[in-house]
């Protein structure tokens, strides 16, 4: 089963080149790295043709950019990956071990701080096994198949990945791995973690309540 790891950017020059070497060990065991562009003007997609095998373009927005890198992958395993998030050297293996198990699957998360963001990601870790909802900062995995039966990625502003994780819900709870992906806490450490944990909170409960994504991207201050 080969992977394909979709990667959607915007404005991301300062660490495109770095995220994307940290993928060669997987790229060069056949791993197909996709990255997708929202229309950066930093010349991201510049940085990035030479360490990827495809640089494409799509309307901005995580949902239409991931979908566009889902339509182009030619590996029967697709991997959401952002540009912050640094995988597990081994990921190839545990998520092809996942897969055999289930049609879908996340990794728990870690953030790059010894701090509070520590607790943070431990309770990001266990909502999503209690509730069997994953996020973008988990590194979602799924099959092509199952990925095409639940539509892909719904076409709103926020909440795309909670949305598609109770699409592939129905089909059964994700795999959880407990080999973390290694994520960056910038935007936490930027906003205030506190402020940022109320935040998200009060960002998930308007979702469930039936909110328009579009407002709650707005109310995030959600770029990419």
């Amino acid at each position: 089963m080969r992977l394909s790891i979709i990667m959607p950017v915007l404005n991301e020059a300062a660490g495109i080149e770095a995220a994307l070497r940290a993928l060669a060990p997987l790229r060069t065991r056949g791993v197909e790295i996709i990255v997708v562009d929202g229309g950066s003007n930093d010349g991201t997609a510049e940085l990035a043709r030479p360490l990827a095998d495809r640089v494409l373009s799509a309307p901005r927005g995580r949902a239409s950019q991931m979908n566009a890198g889902a339509a182009a992958a030619t590996g029967e395993a697709l991997l959401f990956l952002h540009a912050d998030t640094r995988l597990p050297d081994d990921t190839d293996r545990l998520i092809a071990d996942g897969l055999r198990r289930r049609v879908w699957g996340r990794f728990d998360v870690r953030f790059d701080d010894r701090g509070w963001l520590r607790l943070v990601a431990l309770m990001m870790n266990l909502r999503s096994r209690l509730t069997g909802i994953a996020t973008g900062d988990h590194a979602m995995f799924v099959t092509r198949a199952a990925f095409v039966a639940a539509g892909g990625f719904p076409p709103i502003a926020l909440m795309e990945d909670v949305a598609l994780s109770a699409r592939l819900k129905r089909r059964g709870r994700p795999y959880c791995l407990s080999a973390p992906v290694v994520t960056s806490g910038r935007r936490w450490r930027q906003r205030g973690l506190w402020r940022t944990i109320l935040l998200m909170w009060q960002l998930r409960l308007r979702y469930f309540l039936g909110a328009d994504p579009a407002r709650l991207a707005r109310a995030y201050g959600y770029e990419n």
